[in-house]
Formats: C-alpha cells, sequence, structure tokens
C-alpha cells in the first residue's frame, strides 16, 4: 500500500452499492450539467479574456502602489488553438493541506 492509496478493503451491503450507485449517477449528472453551462459560456468568456488584455494594454498591470505599467501586445499570453477551456475542481486535489469545508483556510 502507497502513502496515498488510502483504501481499505471492505465488503458493503446491497443497500450501500445500490446508494454509491445512485450517488454516482447523481454527481456525473450534475457533473455533465456544469460541463454544458462551461461550454455554453465559451464565447462569452473569450470576450472577457480579450476584454482584460485590452486592460492590460491600456491601463497596465500594478507594479506598486499605484503605479502601473501597460503591457505590450507581444507580452500577453497566446492560448494554444487545440486546446479548449475545462472544468477543475479545486477542492479534492491529493494535497494534505486542502480544506475539507469548501472555505479558504
Amino acid at each position: 500500500m502507497t502513502f496515498k492509496n488510502l483504501f481499505i478493503e471492505h465488503e458493503r451491503s446491497s443497500e450501500a452499492e445500490e446508494w454509491v450507485a445512485e450517488e454516482l449517477a447523481e454527481q456525473e449528472a450534475r457533473f455533465a450539467a456544469i460541463e454544458a453551462a462551461m461550454e455554453d459560456l465559451a464565447p462569452t468568456r473569450e470576450k472577457w479574456y480579450q476584454e482584460f488584455f485590452d486592460r492590460l494594454q491600456t491601463n497596465g498591470f500594478n507594479t506598486d502602489g499605484d503605479e502601473k505599467m501597460p503591457i505590450p501586445k507581444s507580452d500577453l499570453p497566446v492560448k494554444p488553438s487545440d486546446r479548449k477551456d475545462q472544468v477543475v475542481w479545486k477542492y479534492g486535489v491529493d494535497s494534505d493541506d486542502t480544506p475539507r469545508s469548501g472555505q479558504e483556510g
């Protein structure tokens, strides 16, 4: 058993197996709905990215106090053409210091 593998072999009752299957189906349905909503938001998100980059080029990035430095277009990141945005879950990663209550520590 490795350090991160915390699985303990056990037997579940048929009632528990049914509950796990039901819960899994509900979670997959919720994730599919979230993923679909994120994909529907993609055009709006691209607009938000562009507005942010426009602000960086005109207003600049805060370097110290009220001092701002405009960022040239050549220094802005370019999204790879073959990559799309994806839903990423912040909690539940295998980090020992991740808050489990769902709130930042």
